[in-house]
C-alpha cells in the first residue's frame, strides 16, 4: 500500500523511533523531502508565486493535520512554506511522518 494511502495510527510513545535505514526506505517513496543529518526529522520547502498561494496551502495541511491527528511544524510566509514532520512522543520518526509528507503532497496540483 502507498503511504498517502496510508491513515496514521496514534502514537502514545514507548516505541523506538525508525533507525536510518528504515527511514531511507520511507523516503525513497516521498523523494522530494529531505531528512534532516541525524535522521530524527524530515522536511520540505515548497515555493509559490506570493502570501495569498502559501497560506491557502498552509491552511490545508492544517485541515489535513487535524483530521489524521498529525501535526507538522508549518514556517511560512511571502511565497514560501516548510513543513517538518517528527513525531514528538518518540523524539525522532515514525511512519506516520511519512505517511503525513506523502499525504501533503498529494495536496499540490498536478
Amino acid at each position: 500500500m502507498k503511504l498517502a494511502e496510508k491513515t496514521c495510527v496514534p502514537c502514545r510513545g514507548g516505541v523506538p523511533p525508525l533507525g536510518r535505514a528504515e527511514a531511507k526506505r520511507f523516503l525513497s517513496e516521498i523523494s522530494t523531502w529531505q531528512m534532516n543529518d541525524d535522521a530524527t526529522r524530515i522536511f520540505r520547502l515548497y515555493a509559490f508565486d506570493n502570501f495569498a498561494q502559501a497560506l491557502q496551502f498552509v491552511q490545508k495541511v492544517a485541515e489535513l493535520a487535524e483530521y489524521e491527528g498529525h501535526h507538522p511544524d508549518i514556517k511560512f510566509g511571502w511565497g514560501y512554506a516548510e513543513i517538518t514532520f517528527y513525531t514528538h512522543k518518540i523524539k525522532g520518526l515514525h511512519e506516520n511522518d511519512f505517511v503525513m509528507a506523502a499525504k501533503v503532497e498529494a495536496l499540490l496540483p498536478a
